[in-house]
Formats: structure tokens, sequence, C-alpha cells
């Protein structure tokens, strides 16, 4: 009786616990790289904003102090009254601002440009 006992019980095999594994390592190969391609593409869209931002600023401070075209702010200078927040670009690239006829840039590159 013990062996009839015994047969009905089930467990896994190993076969089937590999095959299990193997399914999920296929699914991750396929997620992971769609993850990372959405975190840039966001991190692109942030940074987009915080230049729209900045340029923003720069014509709000322009139309306010009657600056020419070729003056350059500073960071303090659109800190003050016109940027809630120093911005910060998400993936560690640092904002250049360039003068009024240009638009700021960031020195990340890539999809980080207005």
């Amino acid at each position: 009786m013990k062996s009839l006992a015994a047969k009905n019980q089930r467990g896994f095999t190993l076969v089937e616990i590999m095959i299990v594994v193997l399914i999920i390592s296929i699914l991750l190969s396929i997620a992971v790289p769609s993850f990372i391609h959405a975190r840039e593409t966001s991190r692109g869209k942030a940074c987009i904003g915080q230049l729209r931002n900045i340029m923003y600023a720069k014509e709000y401070w322009a139309a306010e102090t009657g600056a020419a075209v070729t003056t350059t702010p500073t960071m303090a200078q659109l800190m003050a009254g016109y940027l809630k927040e120093a911005p910060e670009c998400p993936a560690s690239g640092n904002y250049d601002i360039n003068d009024l006829e240009h638009y700021p840039t960031c020195t990340y590159g890539g999809v980080h440009q207005l």
C-alpha cells in the first residue's frame, strides 16, 4: 500500500522546473530592453521639459530687463522669480543656458535637445 500512496503524490520534476525557468528567462530577455528604452525615453522627455522651462524663463527675463539678444543670463538671474527650482537633467547632464538667440542645451546630447 505504501507504494500506491507514494505514486499518488505528485511533485515537479527537474525537467518541468527547467522549462519554467527557460520560459521566464525568455520573457525577461524581451521585457528588459523594452524597459530600458522606456526609461531613456522618459528621461529625454523630462530633460526637454526642463530645457523648455529654461527657455521660457530666459524669454521672461529678457522681456522684463530689456536685455540684448546677445546677453546670456545666469542661472541665479533666472532663479530670481522665473524658475521655482534649479533644473536638473535626469540623466546627469549639465545645462548650458546660452544667449537669448539660442536655445538652452544639455551636455548629455542625443534626445536631450530642443
